[in-house]
């Protein structure tokens, strides 16, 4: 059994490969694996128990979602803020109602049941769109309104599911106790999530450990303690880690850069662990029975449900008609609808499975119409840009005390002011210093009489409130902190 998992997890990660080179989601590759080694086709791992696999999904979606918060830096979300959120709350909803609403007249179901269905398959996949958004780079607008709202609505699909199921079950029998049930779950969740986020930067400030696997530690921990306490209050706990971990992200604390990279580790793991369980899971038999089912829905969720969703909900901004159709076609599914699938079974709202089976083939077709395309459109629409180098080096600041002082990666921009000027003419100040250069994926020392050149990749020692002056010098397009 160890050589059999051992097996599954090198057998997903070299696969990133084939994901990286033709941009197929890795969702899809890591689920096709999981139905491989599974059930219906080489029966190597017979798993069918979507209690078990909700239990534990559940855990593996809270360090998923806080990463998604973690990555969204202050700016960015400054910047699409508006129409962002409105997607990511408003959005979800129309999205649900309108899909909800198909189903209910057109295949006769219960309206309760019809948007809980609904409600599950409501939000898009951040894993799967910031992979694509990353692969093929687009306009900085455009991508990071996709990228936040990916991060985003995930917790508000998740409320309205559970609200949906809770009606369904007895436990809410009004639509006032279900608006205010749904209102404190999302303030409840955003308290805990401050809260907890308030003691997290204090306890890393304060830790001074020469063990850097500590800072590491600690972060499972308070994110483990913001869920726990928003369980507790009877609260949101999804909620309360995304926007944990969206403060966090955006705070300075000790040893940041060090638990960045632990959390890219986690968050690799928990999604590579969590699709290959519902790979797993899935038994590809029962499409024959649900396929007609799931491609409506996944056609009607397409290129109607988001869709509508996407024009009412960006009226207010200023968004063209092509970028609009790109971010409609930007809602791609992935692993949290399917986890969502398997809480009607857990609730014994489902005991044959057919949701689940449903909800499973149309996430599938998303991610195969969607994300095999979104590149190829964003290039139809003009809305792509060329991509910028990547260092195959990592230059890291690790401290145990607080410092005013950081470093910087710093890409430069063609055709910049910098370009073709020795480093000891830049003028950047007696209290900057660049450590190295990155050029052609080799590092070259960055001597006085070492001329920048276009595409150069910079690492930059430098004060925090000295940067923006630092950019403006050399005309640089990203500059990525490293704590």
């Amino acid at each position: 059994m160890v050589i059999f998992f051992s097996a599954l997890i090198i057998l997903s990660i070299l696969s990133t490969k084939i994901s990286a080179k033709y941009g197929i989601p890795l969702l899809i590759i890591f689920i096709i694996i999981g139905i491989v080694v599974g059930s219906d086709v080489l029966n190597l791992f017979y798993f069918d128990d979507a209690v078990l696999t909700k239990r534990i999904a559940d855990i593996l979606l809270v360090f998923i979602i806080f990463g998604g918060g973690f990555q969204v830096s202050k700016n960015s979300f400054k910047s699409v803020a508006g129409p962002a959120l409105t997607l990511a709350t408003l959005g979800v909803g129309l999205t649900a109602l309108v899909l909800g609403l198909f189903i209910h007249f057109a295949f006769k179901i219960n309206f309760i049941h019809s948007m809980m269905i609904a409600s599950i398959i409501s939000s898009t996949d951040a894993a799967a769109v910031l992979m694509l958004t990353k692969q093929n780079p687009i306009k900085s607008r455009i991508s990071t309104t996709l990228n936040v709202e990916s991060a985003a609505n995930d917790p508000m699909a998740i409320l309205l599911t559970m609200t949906f199921i809770q009606i369904m079950i007895g436990e809410i029998q009004s639509p006032t106790i279900a608006a205010l049930h749904l209102i404190w779950q999302f303030l409840g969740g955003a308290g805990v999530g401050f809260a907890v986020y308030k003691i997290s930067v204090f306890l890393y400030d304060h830790l001074k450990s020469e063990n850097r696997g500590n800072y590491n530690v600690l972060l499972i921990g308070v994110i483990l303690l913001a869920y726990g306490l928003s369980e507790l209050a009877k609260a949101n706990g999804i909620i309360a880690v995304f926007f944990m971990g969206y403060w966090l992200g955006n705070s300075d604390f000790i040893a940041k850069r060090g638990v960045s990279n632990f959390l890219e580790s986690i968050s690799t793991m928990c999604n590579l662990s969590l699709f290959l369980m519902l790979g797993l899971l899935a038994f590809p038999s029962k499409f024959i029975h649900i396929w007609k089912e799931g491609v409506i829905i996944a056609l009607i969720m397409i290129f109607i449900a988001r869709p509508v969703a996407i024009f009412l909900c960006t009226i207010p901004f200023k968004y063209s008609i092509k970028e609009k159709l790109f971010l409609g076609w930007g809602g791609i599914k992935g692993a949290v609808p399917i986890v969502l699938a398997t809480y009607p079974s857990a609730y014994n709202l489902d005991e044959n499975g057919i949701v689940f089976d449903i909800i499973f083939f149309a996430v599938f077709l998303s991610c195969i119409i969607q994300g095999s395309t979104l590149g190829i459109l964003s290039k139809i629409f003009k809305l792509a840009e060329k991509p910028l180098p990547t260092s195959p080096y990592t230059v890291e600041l690790h401290s145990i005390t607080k410092s005013d002082i950081d470093m910087f990666e710093i890409h430069i921009v063609e055709d910049a002011p910098s370009a073709n000027i020795k480093i000891a003419d830049l003028n950047l100040g007696a209290e900057a210093l660049i450590t190295s250069i990155v050029r052609d994926d080799k590092i070259i020392m960055p001597k006085g009489n070492v001329k920048l050149k276009s595409h150069d990749i910079i690492y930059l020692l430098a004060h925090s409130a000295e940067i923006d002056e630092i950019n403006l010098k050399l005309n640089v397009s990203q500059t990525c902190e490293l704590e």
